[in-house]
């Protein structure tokens, strides 16, 4: 006999009346428009200030505004940082909408829209085993989440990779049944669909930021099926087309980087930014860095989620065959909890394990920590009395959570752009230097990178000596200049701008003719 169709749970009860089916979808609408909303409001409201987002600005410069789109470079020498799926999503945006200059707004925009892109996919995964009420609620913790939001308004590889990891662990509970079938069965055109989403998450995934996005999801489902005890279910994951798939598009630019002999490419990718930052290259963090950022990055929802997670961990009791749709419903949930709590531990294990860290590792948790909640949600107000006014405070927390950070998040950015504007600053320059005239820098401590972004031109760097720099014009610290002014006579002052806290002179020397002389 056949379980039951699944159904939402007792705490949400479905119901087959029209009207209330659109009722629960408007729902769900009313949260996707709430976080497009939370994500885009004044997404430009601080200019390009921080290095890592002003570097992976300048790659998406060099293929919107000067059509290199396979192996760009920073300031050009410097090979890019990440692989290249943000930067091609930006480029695509900024194809369609007819958009030629690269600014704070349209940088910035691929994060935003698969941040919601996330919302989305978490909500239409919780609707069947968490039912309308609970997906919605899913939906809601992760629009209130601040690290999720904030991470969505940054121009940076992270929530491209956040989306792809966790398409790859919801196609893959898609796929997987709740229980164990001994049999194989031939496959459905369905069937066949999931698993090309499965690879093809995997594979883009890889194309946003490195082979971290296979080892995480892959590592969780293999360790998720061994404690199942259903390992060979892990070859139905795949088909020989669809494992093609994935391995063409996660190693294809790697591939190409290869036959294009851009080793420098593959170097920083691989040995620099994977296994040298896992391995210490970059640097050392204590063992205990993540005990903070787990705890309170988006406080106070971030507090509940290792409850969340230690519960679904927990191996449920032998019960009897499900004998309602409430059941099942039930079992499946508790089913795609422990997949997600599994990738949860698994992720803050190795992470905790690496040498290097950063916070935005763990944001590709929190669109599995928001069905954690959820889940835990829907089982505490199925067991307790209280549990109605628990989930009802759940919501009300969320929705000043994220009314909270509509108005806080665009004030904060803008508060953390300190100093002169690098906007204005760049804007100076450009009209001293012309475009045709060579420009240089010359003894920048920290990476430059947010005043070459609105510079949109490349300065090189003058190794050695002041003294020994071409003819043409030189951007130096005020306080470098000073430093070394007797070892370069010739070259003299003619601005002088404030950008990020620092003040910055413009040397002319030689044959320059952008400027007269004063």
């Amino acid at each position: 006999m056949n379980p039951p169709p699944l159904t939402s749970g007792a705490s949400m009860p479905s119901t087959p009346n029209g009207t209330a089916r659109m009722r629960w979808r408007l729902a769900a609408l009313a949260v996707v428009l709430v976080t497009a909303a939370l994500l885009l409001h004044r997404l430009d409201a601080a200019e390009v200030c921080g290095a890592n987002e002003a570097i992976e600005g300048i790659f998406v410069q060099q293929m919107v505004e000067h059509g290199v789109l396979l192996f760009p470079l920073e300031n050009g020498s410097a090979p890019m940082y990440k692989p290249p799926l943000f930067h091609w999503t930006a480029a695509a945006l900024d194809r369609i909408g007819g958009v030629r200059k690269v600014t704070a707004f349209n940088l910035r925009l691929p994060s935003a829209l698969y941040a919601i892109a996330g919302v989305v996919l978490t909500i239409a995964f919780a609707w069947a085993a968490l039912g309308e009420g609970g997906a919605i609620l899913a939906g809601l913790i992760l629009a209130a989440s601040y690290q999720y939001v904030s991470e969505g308004r940054v121009g940076r590889v992270d929530m491209t990779l956040t989306f792809f990891e966790t398409l790859a662990l919801m196609s893959c509970l898609w796929m997987l049944p709740a229980a164990p079938i001994h049999e194989r069965h031939e496959l459905t055109i369905h069937d066949v669909a999931l698993r090309y989403v499965f690879a093809l998450a995997l594979g883009l995934g890889v194309l946003a930021k490195g082979p971290v996005a296979i080892i995480l999801p892959l590592g969780a489902i293999v360790v998720f099926l061994l404690r199942e005890r259903r390992l060979r279910e892990l070859r139905d994951l795949f088909t020989p087309g669809s494992l093609f798939v994935a391995i063409v598009v996660s190693l294809g630019w790697y591939v190409a980087c290869a036959m294009g002999r851009r080793y420098g490419f593959l170097g920083r990718q691989l040995e620099s930014e994977n296994f040298g930052r896992f391995f210490g290259a970059l640097g050392f963090m204590a063992p205990w860095y993540y005990l903070k950022p787990i705890l309170f990055n988006s406080v106070p929802l971030s507090l509940l989620v290792p409850l969340a997670a230690a519960a679904a961990l927990r191996r449920p009791a032998d019960a009897a065959p499900p004998a309602s749709n409430v059941e099942v419903r039930q079992i499946r949930a508790r089913f795609d909890a422990r997949l997600l709590a599994t990738f949860w531990l698994l992720t803050v294990i190795f992470f905790t394990v690496a040498a290097y860290k950063r916070r935005a590792y763990l944001l590709p948790l929190w669109p599995s920590s928001a069905f954690l909640l959820a889940w835990g949600a829907d089982e505490i107000a199925r067991r307790s009395r209280w549990g109605r006014v628990a989930r009802s405070a759940l919501v009300a927390l969320c929705a000043g959570l994220i009314a909270f950070n509509f108005i806080y998040l665009p004030r904060r950015e803008a508060a953390g752009c300190v100093g002169g504007s690098f906007q204005a600053a760049a804007s100076q320059i450009n009209r001293t230097v012309g475009s045709d005239e060579p420009l240089y820098l010359y003894g920048f401590g920290d990476d430059p990178a947010p005043l070459l972004f609105y510079l949109d031109r490349d300065a090189p760097l003058v190794e050695d000596k002041l003294g020994d720099a071409p003819p043409g014009y030189v951007i130096v610290p005020e306080s470098v200049w000073h430093e070394h002014e007797s070892e370069a006579l010739d070259l003299k002052p003619v601005l002088n701008v404030e950008a990020g806290g620092d003040k910055l002179l413009l040397l002319r020397r030689g044959g320059a003719i952008g400027m007269a002389e004063p």
